[in-house]
């Protein structure tokens, strides 16, 4: 059985567990307290090199570190990722996306605001991320003006990776209300069957207000 190593706020795992919770497909969870320092063991950096999660092992051994190349590797050959190469890339161009300009930019705001870290944080570097994200919102709302989903018309792993985080700006001081076309987006993400409606708040962990050793 596949093995999730997963660690409950992060919206990076959450993307996993969405696509998991889509196939059905049965897995065990071995959660890992990365505030603790268990992500930076020897044992767990043999499976994901960064010490980060998500990260999965499969029955002969190997793991698979990184959730959108988790992601990718879950969804071949199922509805949540094209069969033709140009749907794949197409896919895979927003997938990068979100990592570059969402996951590094809305995801450390959410993060430093919701674990109170934003004090902490240079207001240059706080200024930079903000103005980075609104031109990822602008992008977006452009985009999804004229299509209903991230890669085309159907909905792929594309849309699950960029809700993670994406749908969560308000958390990090983003309004949202500027943005009617990716409002409408969030929406219809929510009403895909099987979608997974729960989240974890970082309150749920007392070790999250530290920095990640």
């Amino acid at each position: 059985m596949l093995t999730l190593f997963d660690y409950l706020p992060s919206q990076n795992a959450w993307k996993v567990r969405q696509l998991l919770h889509h196939l059905g497909r049965p897995h065990r969870t071995v959660r890992v307290s990365i505030f603790e320092g268990e992500g930076q063991h020897a044992d767990y950096l043999r499976i994901s090199p960064t010490g980060t999660v998500p990260a999965i092992r499969l029955d002969d051994g190997r793991t698979l570190a990184e959730s959108n190349a988790i992601l990718a590797y879950l969804a071949d050959g199922t509805p949540y990722l094209p069969a033709d190469a140009f749907g794949r890339a197409k896919v895979q161009q927003w997938l990068h996306f979100e990592q570059e300009r969402v996951e590094s930019v809305i995801g450390s705001l959410r993060h430093w605001t919701l674990t109170g870290k934003l004090p902490r944080r240079p207001p240059a570097l706080v200024d930079m991320k903000r103005a980075a994200a609104g031109r990822t919102l602008a992008i977006l709302e452009r985009e999804l003006a004229t299509r209903p989903f991230l890669a085309g018309d159907g909905y792929t792993i594309a849309d699950i990776a960029l809700y993670a985080y994406g749908s969560r700006a308000e958390e990090a001081g983003l309004p949202l209300r500027p943005y009617p076309h990716f409002r409408a987006w969030i929406a219809r993400v929510e009403t895909q069957p099987g979608f997974l409606a729960e989240m974890h708040p970082y309150s749920e962990d007392p070790h999250s207000s530290g920095e990640l050793p």
